[in-house]
């Protein structure tokens, strides 16, 4: 990818646990602890305002489908689609976690490989 993505530790351990539980595919896994060994792992305090991470609202472009969306990453307990709402740990959210505005992505997903950009990210209040 880019540059080496930014998490704090419970984020981390939490990619971990998902690719333990065989909940990504073979390419993602591969993807996914490459990344992790590069990563920078920060306190929640410390971590940058413009990283995508838990309970922060991100706008980003899909290019294979040229359309912008709004949502908030949430812990997959707290997902809740219809509000967009959606987990970390989904194919968008997996793809983009750790990375900051200005960041493109391409990355091998469940539903077929994604190409974002990271707009903007804002924390909540």
């Amino acid at each position: 990818m880019l540059q080496n993505i930014i998490l704090t530790t419970g984020i981390y351990d939490l990619i971990k646990d998902h690719i333990r539980r065989n909940r990504v595919t073979r390419e993602e896994e591969n993807l996914l602890i490459a990344e992790l060994k590069k990563a920078s792992q920060v306190r929640r305090r410390d971590l940058p305002n413009d990283i995508v991470t838990v309970n922060r609202k991100v706008t980003y472009k899909n290019y294979l489908t040229n359309e912008e969306k709004t949502v908030v990453f949430v812990g997959p307990e707290k997902s809740k689609v219809s509000k967009s709402k959606i987990s970390i740990l989904s194919d968008e959210g997996i793809a983009m976690v750790g990375y900051r505005v200005g960041n493109l992505i391409d990355w091998p997903s469940k539903k077929g490989n994604l190409k974002l950009e990271i707009l903007k990210v804002e924390e909540l209040a």
